[in-house]
């Protein structure tokens, strides 16, 4: 069993978030999946800009908390380019024991309730 690396944890964070946005209607403009390079995703919907930064949240830590600073501050950008600002935190634990790791191939479980307008 392989524990998933953070860029894994992200990267799997990112493409939830990525799904639900794509469904929801927004056009992608760009998307960095580098970690702590904000935002991840930059959106297009009804001609407003979404500047939108997706954190992985592991167990026992609430998905709903963020860095207000961090946010503070992709805010201040996102308000040179007339855009809104999101924080989508993604909480992932290990499905069998909360205790271990989310592995490679194994079943997990996810708390997320969307967007967090900022």
């Amino acid at each position: 069993m392989k524990a998933l690396s953070e860029q894994e944890l992200h990267n799997l964070a990112m493409n939830i978030v990525g799904r639900q946005l794509e469904e929801d209607g927004y056009e992608f403009m760009g998307v960095n999946s580098t970690l702590k390079k904000n935002p991840q995703f930059v959106c297009l919907k009804e001609k407003i800009l979404h500047f939108i930064v997706v954190r992985n949240v592991t167990y026992p830590a609430d998905p709903k908390d963020y860095d207000i600073k961090l946010m503070e501050k992709v805010k201040e950008h996102a308000i040179k380019f007339e855009a809104k600002t999101y924080y989508a935190g993604v909480g992932l634990a290990n499905a069998a024991n909360h205790e271990l790791p989310v592995y490679l191939n194994e079943d997990y479980i996810l708390d997320y309730d969307g967007l967090i307008e900022i």
